[in-house]
């Protein structure tokens, strides 16, 4: 298993025996697990990741496809945006989720709000300039 798998496995175990709270680096960060099939393997992936909750609707987050600042876009952002839905884990809740690729000024302002909170998106989006625009889904409970 790659240094990556058996991290995320480590969250993903944690996230599950704390009611959705882990420590280390995401100490303190709002978390979601979730949930993805493979567009070509049809495999089912979980990937923990921070998110951002709509200011108002709280049936809704929002995840960022950072990748750490690397140059292309992760895989679980390929298959969500292809399924067009997928499954989250919030706290000790799971519900399916529908979901909606941000663009232009609303993109813009979403990912500002969570480089704002976690500087450490700011610092992903100035390694990526130039090369790819960060993608921002929003996750809206079905």
């Amino acid at each position: 298993m790659s240094e990556a798998l058996d991290r995320n496995a480590s969250v993903i175990a944690e996230f599950r025996a704390n009611e959705g709270r882990v420590g280390g680096v995401f100490e303190g960060a709002p978390l979601v697990l979730v949930h993805h099939r493979g567009r070509k393997s049809g495999q089912e992936h979980v990937s923990p990741m921070m998110y951002l909750p709509h200011d108002t609707a709280q049936d809704t987050v929002y995840v960022f496809g950072s990748k750490g600042g690397a140059p292309t876009d992760p895989d679980w952002y390929r298959n969500l945006t292809a399924a067009g839905e997928g499954t989250i884990e919030r706290g000790t809740a799971t519900y399916q989720v529908t979901v909606r690729e941000l663009t232009g000024a609303e993109r813009d302002r979403i990912y500002a709000e969570q480089a704002r909170r976690y500087p450490g998106f700011a610092e992903y989006e100035r390694k990526t300039d130039g090369i790819r625009t960060i993608p921002v889904l929003e996750l809206r409970q079905v």
